[in-house]
């Protein structure tokens, strides 16, 4: 087979191989790539047979032709015979094919001959129909050109008519009366919004699409402008839609201006008609807050300023100056005239401010007020704002002024320094400001409700109030330094105090109009009056010769604590009266660090109290040195204890008292000190056991000494007022009053209530006991007379009561168990227990009552 594999390839071509049999050639050629390759991967197989076939003659390519068709029909014919009945099978399966291909062949035909006929029936209708419908869309869309055509005509034609009847108004309007100019001028209103709403009809007839053409297969809106009879109306529909849009801007700033809310109703009816009024909206938001932008940035221009104060100058000092350039910053002689132009600019500022805003309301009313007639809702919300016009003008407004308020400051030391200075006064023109837009708005800035509106602008000056804060408090905070700068040598006083006072009630009433800036101030100055307490804590002398009451002068550490405690009552006295001057809101900042002065002033009386008291309790101990029970002695005046204490008083008075300048508290101080002197003294000499009749003469003699030790002790006082004696003391002066005729009563007497009315009834009991032999309390309980005195003194009348009882029971059964004869004794016992029944019962009286 390798002796054919030339004929067996697929790129054999007969003609070529005769050609190159012809030519003698070889086959295939040598300059075929593919057909090279395929010869040399014959040439591997047969060495001799095609490669030189081309050098063969015709002839013996013509015999070896003929040997192989012989050859290879030889071996068709023997594969025939060796396969015929796979063969035969073969013919029988095609033979039976062909007769079912011409069953199908004839089902084609058929279904060709259906197809035939269906296409009669539908594609050719189709086509027709189709045809048709194109014919009747155009002739829609022609109806609908005309009939737009016709409407934009007969709105032109209305559109000549409202502007005739716009003319007429304009023009006749001057010649008119007052009565007849508010009705002309509502005609023309009304003319210019209707005459807008045709314009909008036209623009939306002549840009938007036609109703013909809004299914999804259409042709395309047919504009109208081509068209000859609409293009004669375009300028005149320009020209008119150009003069409505000019009167209803002229409408608008007339409606701002004067408010008239008639007036700006129909230009924004006309604006909504146009289909412009949400940019307008926004142009007329952007334009308001862009003036007080520009009226804000033009306040603060040095330049400005300086030009301004240069020209309310002198003439004469004018022309003797040489100006060689704009100042940008005033020297000392001109500050005054550049602080005048600089107000005057801000006062005229706040007015441009407050005439916007009032503008920016009377717009946001008029937009809630109007409504839509179709959807039914207000122009407010048609014009789609991301907020309330409001809100917006309320924010930019406080952008402009936190901006330049603060790029000022920055930039000029004497702005700073002027608003700094003047931040009340700039404050000021903000009430006025907020007092100016509330008849027109719902802002609201009084003490007790400011709007978020007024705070978010105030929020812009608050580097300036901080500055301003700040500078109150180096006030306050010099004045206090200077107060303590003399130390322990030139300690704080009533100088001092007053001084001190007056500059914090200052900064508070400076700052009072304000509710939010006075509070600011109060925190301030209560922050200043707490490091007045530490500091007087750290002068305070806590030694004990602050408490010396030798004598006989006063100790140095004494007239310090004395000097600080006048200044902290001077201080918290004059702070206190700002209650009734502020309201509680303010007060109530300030009242914890005016509790804490009064605390350190009582921290520094306290002590000299409880050691006044303690010197006296100590003098009148002594009285139990004399013997009161001597008979048939005469007393030859006063004993000596109640003069030591007579001087004692004198000393505390001049010495002690007298470097006090605490008014009230002084005088309330003095008549403590007295009540307690005679309760001490009552109970000493109550508890003098034995006593006699010449005893009994002797505490008269004394109390006389005592009254009037004590009414010397408060009427020579440098402080004393009309009615401030012995008897203005009230119960303890009537206890010592009494306890002469008690000394001398008879025993049946001195269980009588009647008879010991001004007297506390451990008065009384104790003189019963002293009358008789049963032994006092602290006699049982073996304490000093000192001591039981100051317990008595620190415990309640039925703690004193109990123990009275308690003693008497003790000595009952002491008596019993010995065996002595108490016949005496009991009459007083009984006597004391009927005075405690007497005091329990009316005790028991005075709690259901």
């Amino acid at each position: 087979m390798t002796e054919y594999s030339v004929f067996a390839n697929p790129d054999f071509d007969p003609n070529d191989y005769a050609n190159a049999i012809l030519a003698g050639e070889p086959y295939p050629p040598p300059t075929s790539d593919s057909k090279t390759g395929h010869a040399k991967s014959l040439g591997t197989t047969k060495s001799t047979g095609q490669d030189s076939i081309g050098k063969e003659d015709i002839s013996v390519a013509l015999s070896k032709l003929t040997f192989g068709i012989d050859d290879v029909s030889k071996q068709i014919k023997s594969l025939v015979t060796a396969h015929h009945e796979h063969l035969l099978g073969q013919a029988a399966s095609a033979s039976s094919l062909s007769g079912s291909l011409v069953s199908v062949r004839s089902g084609l035909n058929e279904l060709n001959n259906s197809l035939e006929k269906l296409q009669q029936r539908v594609h050719v209708p189709y086509e027709a129909l189709q045809e048709l419908v194109v014919r009747l869309r155009k002739l829609q869309e022609a109806a609908d050109i005309l009939r737009r055509t016709s409407r934009f005509v007969i709105l032109a034609r209305r559109l000549q008519l409202q502007m005739s009847e716009m003319k007429s108004g304009t023009d006749n309007s001057p010649s008119t009366g007052a009565s007849q100019n508010l009705d002309v001028e509502d005609d023309r209103e009304r003319a210019i919004a209707k005459a807008a709403l045709t314009i909008s009809e036209i623009s939306a007839i002549l840009d938007g699409p036609s109703v013909a053409n809004d299914s999804s297969d259409t042709f395309g809106a047919t504009s109208l402008r081509s068209i000859s009879a609409v293009a004669a109306f375009e300028p005149f529909v320009e020209e008119s839609k150009t003069q409505v849009n000019t009167e209803m801007e002229q409408m608008v700033m007339t409606g701002l201006k004067t408010l008239n809310q008639t007036v700006l109703a129909s230009s924004l009816q006309t604006a909504f008609n146009l289909g412009v009024l949400p940019e307008l909206v926004s142009n007329l938001l952007h334009d308001l807050s862009q003036a007080v932008e520009d009226r804000i940035k033009s306040a603060f221009d040095l330049s400005k300023i300086s030009k301004e104060a240069l020209s309310k100058e002198p003439a004469s000092n004018s022309s003797q100056s040489y100006r060689s350039r704009v100042r940008t910053e005033p020297t000392n002689v001109t500050a005054p005239q550049w602080a005048a132009a600089l107000w005057g600019r801000l006062e005229a500022m706040f007015d441009e401010m407050a005439e916007c805003c009032i503008k920016v309301y009377a717009l946001e009313k008029v937009l809630k007020i109007k409504k839509n007639p179709n959807t039914l809702s207000s122009f407010l919300d048609e014009v789609a704002l991301d907020n309330k016009p409001s809100a917006m003008f309320w924010m930019s407004l406080g952008v402009a002024l936190d901006k330049y308020f603060r790029d000022s400051a920055k930039a000029s030391a004497f702005l700073q320094q002027t608003l700094v200075t003047g931040y009340p006064k700039l404050l000021r023109l903000f009430h006025q400001f907020f007092s100016r837009i509330a008849v027109h708005t719902d802002t609201v800035y009084t003490d007790t409700h400011q709007s978020p509106e007024t705070i978010l602008v105030l929020r812009s000056l608050a580097q300036l109030e901080i500055q301003y804060l700040s500078r109150s408090a180096n006030k306050l905070n010099e004045t206090i330094t200077q107060a303590f700068s003399g130390g322990s040598r030139s300690p704080p006083s009533t100088t001092e105090a007053s001084t001190l006072c007056r500059i914090a009630a200052n900064e508070i009433d400076s700052a009072k109009f304000d509710p939010l800036l006075v509070k600011s101030v109060a925190k301030n100055v209560a922050t200043c009056l707490d490091s007045v307490v530490n500091k007087a804590d750290n002068m305070m002398i806590r030694d004990r010769s602050a408490l010396s009451l030798l004598g006989p002068i006063a100790t140095p550490q004494h007239l310090l604590n004395a000097s600080l405690a006048t200044f902290l009552y001077q201080s918290s006295l004059r702070l206190s009266q700002l209650e009734g001057e502020h309201n509680a809101g303010v007060y109530k900042l300030i009242k914890p660090a005016i509790e804490n002065i009064q605390d350190m002033y009582a921290t520094l009386v306290s002590p000299m109290q409880q050691a006044i008291q303690r010197e006296i309790s100590a003098i009148l101990a002594k009285l139990h040195r004399i013997d009161f029970g001597q008979q048939n002695s005469m007393p030859s005046g006063s004993s000596l204890c109640l003069r030591e204490l007579s001087e004692k008083l004198s000393f505390i008075k001049d010495e002690v008292l007298g470097t006090y300048d605490i008014g009230e508290a002084g005088r309330a101080w003095i008549v403590s000190i007295v009540k307690f002197t005679i309760r001490n003294f009552l109970l000493h000499i109550s508890i003098a056991k034995p006593l006699s009749e010449s005893g009994k003469l002797q505490m008269t003699s004394d109390m006389t000494e005592l009254e009037f030790a004590l009414n010397s002790f408060m009427a020579q006082n440098n402080q004393s007022r009309r009615g401030d004696n012995l008897q203005a003391l009230g119960e303890e002066y009537r206890a010592l009053r009494a306890m002469r005729p008690l000394l001398f009563l008879e025993n049946q007497d001195l269980s009588s209530p009647e008879a010991t009315s001004h007297l506390p009834p451990i008065i009384v009991l104790h003189h019963i006991l002293v009358r008789s032999t049963i032994p006092l309390p602290h006699k049982l309980h073996g304490w000093q007379e000192a001591e039981y005195v100051r317990w008595l003194d620190e415990h309640t009348e039925q703690e004193s009561w109990t123990l009275i009882d308690g003693g008497l029971s003790h000595w009952e059964r002491i008596a019993e168990a010995e065996g002595t004869d108490t016949q005496e004794a009991n009459v007083y016992a009984a006597l004391a227990r009927t005075v405690l029944k007497n005091c329990r019962e009316r005790g028991q009286a005075i709690g259901e009552v």
